[in-house]
């Protein structure tokens, strides 16, 4: 089977790359390298591709055949979001929008797509599941569940099947530590938190500590990445069986804080992490912790990684030994 994965240079996306191609999947990374890294792409030929250019993606799929696609375009802080959402639409919702058009003139039917927590808003109970009141506070969020609704409308219309994973926090690295989360900026906790521990930048910032939460600071469920694309192999396979158009959580069911985060990783780098406190971002919630058991009864998924140390431990072999 032949996949293209769609923003195979980034950071989940080539982790997937290279999960497929470790199964024997055909793969094809497609990427406008604007955040993604041309060293990630290392179990592929890759297509320097935008999703904005219509004719670029015609080629792509009248080049040979595509039997599924996998995709993780997007933009995707929270707080710029907020700032440039003209920016986030264009991008997520008519990017998207371009790659559906080129995959329904081309008879491709099979689409997994890459969603978020973000879709939710603020949590209206403890542990989210799939059910839960979707009513996002950013413009990242909306465009993703504008994604959500068109694959829906298209399930209807044109016969295709789409599995839409909302993962909560993606987190950690490849085991043998050759690829690894390479943002820039970068925003996300984990990689923060062990740049500041090596001195590479500012103090970590702790950006609220006075969310109702035990400790006043957000609290999030982190997935392993690999997790992420054993679930995504599993959803591929899902829409064997079912038509439509389908959606999952993906968490680990844990909340942890930010300053329990950095507990955690204390103990495995046995080194303190230097921090400032900073205003709260806007588009926030203080908590998001998932429901996933959908995807364990009706995917058959079974993550790995159970356990924060673990995740943050692989995070920590990547971050020392980084390669891009």
């Amino acid at each position: 089977m032949h996949v293209l994965i769609c923003g195979g240079a980034g950071y989940v996306g080539s982790h997937m790359a290279k999960w497929m191609a470790s199964r024997g999947f055909t793969v094809s990374v497609l990427d406008n390298l604007s955040t993604g890294h041309r060293a990630a792409v290392q179990w592929s030929d890759l297509l320097e591709v935008n999703l904005l250019d219509k004719h670029a993606l015609d080629q792509v799929f009248s080049a040979g055949p595509i039997d599924a696609v996998m995709h993780f375009c997007a933009r995707s802080l929270v707080g710029e979001s907020v700032v440039e959402p003209y920016q986030y639409y264009e991008n997520n919702v008519v990017g998207t929008l371009n790659l559906l058009q080129a995959m329904r003139k081309h008879g491709v039917d099979r689409l997994v797509f890459s969603s978020t927590a973000a879709v939710y808003g603020h949590p209206e109970m403890d542990h989210i599941d799939e059910e839960h009141r979707k009513a996002p506070i950013n413009p990242y969020g909306m465009s993703k569940l504008m994604v959500e609704h068109m694959l829906a409308d298209a399930a209807a219309a044109y016969g295709l099947r789409s599995v839409s994973l909302r993962y909560f926090n993606a987190a950690g690295a490849s085991e043998d530590a050759e690829i690894g989360e390479a943002h820039e900026p970068e925003t996300h906790l984990i990689p923060n938190v062990l740049k500041s521990v090596l001195g590479q930048g500012a103090a970590l910032k702790i950006f609220g500590d006075d969310y109702p939460t035990p400790d006043g600071t957000c609290v999030r469920d982190y997935v392993h990445v690999d997790d992420l694309a054993q679930a995504h192999e599993l959803a591929l396979r899902y829409m064997d069986t079912h038509e439509g158009a389908h959606a999952f959580n993906l968490g680990s069911g844990e909340g942890y804080s930010v300053r329990e985060v950095m507990s955690v990783a204390e103990r495995v780098t046995g080194r303190s992490v230097p921090y400032e406190v900073a205003p709260r971002r806007a588009g926030d919630p203080a908590v998001l912790v998932a429901s996933s058991s959908r995807a364990r009864r009706e995917l058959g998924w079974q993550p790995k990684y159970n356990e924060l140390g673990a995740i943050i431990e692989s995070a920590w072999r990547w971050h020392v030994n980084r390669k891009f």
